[in-house]
C-alpha cells in the first residue's frame, strides 16, 4: 500500500494499483467505483454503529451480481482486504474495513414474492422492513429479527431470532436456497440438493464462505397478531422479572415473549414485557391474563399488523449513536441474577441503554444442534446488554459499565453466545458462538475460502491441513 493525497482524507491509504487497472474495474461495473475524494464515499462507509470510523481505499457500490463478481476478483488479484456491507447493522462494524475494498450491497434491494409457493427471493441490500412491506399484501411473512431497519442478509446468515421463532423457527431455518459468489469469483447456487455442505454453513455461519447475492426464504401465513407490551414500575420490577420467566416457560409455539430493563426519566428501573401472539386473536387475551394480573402501569397490547410490530422498536435505535454490546444466553432467572441486573441498570451511564431478554423456544428450540451451523437450541433467552450513547467523549464510562455488568452476570450464563450480537470477541468468542459446530465450519472454510479472503466478519479461520 502507499499513501496518496486526496481532498477529504489525506491519510487514507490507497492501493498501489495503476490507474489503468482501476479504470478497467470501473468500466466493468453497473454501479460505481468510489474513492475518498468522490461524492457518496462517506455515505457508503457509514454503518449503524457510529463508533466505527473506517476508511476503505475503494468502494464498489454494487448494482448487480456481476459487480460483486468483479469486486471479489479484483480484491483477490490485488491482495486487498475485502469487506462486505449489506445493511451495515452489525454492531462490530465488520461491514467496512480500513485501506481495502468495500463491496457495498446496500443498493441491491430487489424482492419477488411467489405467493403460491410461499417463497420470497431477495437481494442482500434489503432490510427487514422492506421484506415485510413486500410480503404483507399477501398475508405472508418469514421470521426475522425485531428491528425493521436491520439488514436482512446479515441477520439471516447469523441465525435470525425474532417474534415468530416459536412457531416458525429462525430466519436461517427458513432459508431454502442462496446464490453465492465464492472466494475465486464464481457464482454458485446452494440448497439442500446443491452444495449441501455450503448450504449447511450459510445457515448460521455468517459471511465466512462467500458473498450471498440472493436468498430464497420460506413464507408463512401471518395476518394480524396480538402484540405490544406491558410495563411495570420500579416497585414491581422484581416480581415482573420472576413473572416473565414463569410466563415465557409456558408459552405455546405461537406466543413469544421478550423482556427489557430500562431507566425511566426519573431514574427508576422499569421492566417491560413484550409479546407477539400469532394464533387466533380471540385466544390471546386468555393467554395474557398472567401479565395483566400483576397490574402493569402501561398496557399497550392490542391487535396489529405484523409489520407494525416489527417497526415498533425502530425509534429506540436512532442513527448516529455510539454502540457497545455484550451478550450471552440464559436458561433461568433466579433472584440473585435479578438483583444483579436491576442494580446495574440503576447505574447505567446512558439512559438510552438497556438490557433485553429475547426468548428462543418452540420450533426454533426443537431443531437439532447440528442440523444447521447455528447450534444454540432448546429453550433459552438471548441476554443482550445494549449500550448506546450520542457523545464519543462518553465512550469510556459506557464501555466500562457494559463490561462490568457482563462480568457480573457471567456466572449465570449458559454456554454459547448469539453471533449477531458479538462485538469484537476474538477467536474465543467466535468459538463460543458455534460450539460443537466450529470444527465442521473451519473445515468448510478451508474448502471454500482457504486464504481467508472473507475475514472481515465474525471470522472462522480455515482449518489447517
Amino acid at each position: 500500500m502507499k499513501v496518496m493525497a486526496n481532498d477529504r482524507y489525506p491519510s487514507v491509504p490507497l492501493p498501489d494499483i495503476s490507474p489503468v487497472h482501476l479504470g478497467r474495474l470501473a468500466a466493468r461495473l453497473d454501479g460505481r467505483l468510489l474513492m475518498a475524494r468522490d461524492d457518496g464515499y462517506d455515505a457508503a462507509r457509514r454503518v449503524f454503529n457510529a463508533m466505527i470510523d473506517r476508511h476503505p481505499a475503494l468502494v464498489v457500490r454494487c448494482a448487480s451480481a456481476q459487480d460483486v463478481v468483479a469486486g471479489v476478483r479484483f480484491a483477490r488479484t490485488h491482495t486487498l482486504p475485502l469487506a462486505v456491507k449489506g445493511g451495515g447493522h452489525g454492531v462490530a462494524g465488520n461491514a467496512v474495513c480500513d485501506g481495502g475494498l468495500l463491496l457495498d450491497l446496500s443498493g441491491m434491494k430487489e424482492v419477488s414474492v411467489d405467493a403460491t409457493r410461499r417463497v420470497a427471493t431477495v437481494q442482500p441490500g434489503l432490510t427487514l422492513g422492506e421484506l415485510d412491506l413486500a410480503t404483507e399484501p399477501f398475508g405472508l411473512a418469514t421470521p426475522t429479527g425485531v428491528v425493521s431497519v436491520t439488514g436482512l442478509s446479515g441477520l439471516a446468515l447469523g441465525g435470525g431470532l425474532g417474534w415468530l421463532n416459536g412457531e416458525h423457527g429462525l430466519t436461517c431455518d427458513n432459508l431454502l436456497a442462496a446464490e453465492v459468489v465464492t472466494a475465486d469469483g464464481e457464482r454458485i447456487t446452494t440448497s439442500p440438493g446443491q452444495h449441501r455442505d455450503l448450504f449447511w454453513g450459510l445457515r448460521g455461519g455468517g459471511g465466512n464462505f462467500g458473498v450471498v447475492i440472493s436468498l430464497a426464504l420460506k413464507l408463512h401465513p401471518v395476518g394480524q397478531v396480538l402484540a405490544g407490551g406491558v410495563t411495570y414500575p420500579a416497585r414491581k420490577a422484581r416480581a415482573a422479572l420472576r413473572l416473565y420467566h414463569e410466563f415465557a416457560s409456558a408459552c405455546p409455539d405461537p406466543l413469544s415473549a421478550n423482556a427489557s430493563l430500562f431507566q425511566t426519566p426519573d431514574g427508576d428501573v422499569a421492566v417491560s414485557i413484550g409479546v407477539c401472539y400469532a394464533g387466533p386473536v380471540e385466544n390471546g387475551d386468555w393467554l395474557l391474563r398472567p401479565l395483566r394480573r400483576l397490574g402493569p402501569e402501561v398496557d399497550a397490547i392490542e391487535p396489529m399488523s405484523y409489520r407494525a410490530l416489527q417497526q415498533a422498536k425502530d425509534a429506540g435505535f436512532p442513527s448516529g449513536q455510539q454502540h457497545y454490546w455484550k451478550a450471552g444466553y440464559l436458561t433461568a432467572l433466579d433472584d440473585e441474577l435479578i438483583e444483579t441486573m436491576l442494580d446495574f441498570v440503576a447505574r447505567m451511564p446512558s439512559p438510552a441503554s438497556g438490557v433485553g431478554l429475547q426468548q428462543l423456544h418452540g420450533a426454533a428450540g426443537r431443531v437439532d444442534a447440528t442440523a444447521t451451523a447455528f447450534p444454540h437450541r432448546g429453550d433459552r433467552y438471548d441476554c443482550l446488554i445494549l449500550s448506546q450513547w450520542p457523545d464519543p467523549a462518553d465512550a469510556p464510562q459506557n464501555i466500562a459499565w457494559t463490561r462490568a455488568m457482563h462480568a457480573a452476570i457471567t456466572p449465570f450464563l449458559a454456554d454459547g453466545v448469539y453471533v449477531n450480537n458479538l462485538g469484537d470477541p476474538g477467536e474465543q468468542g467466535v468459538n463460543a458462538a458455534y460450539g460443537g459446530n466450529y470444527a465442521r465450519l473451519a473445515a468448510l472454510k478451508a474448502e471454500y475460502d482457504p486464504t481467508n479472503l472473507f475475514r472481515h466478519n465474525q471470522n472462522i479461520a480455515p482449518a489447517s491441513c
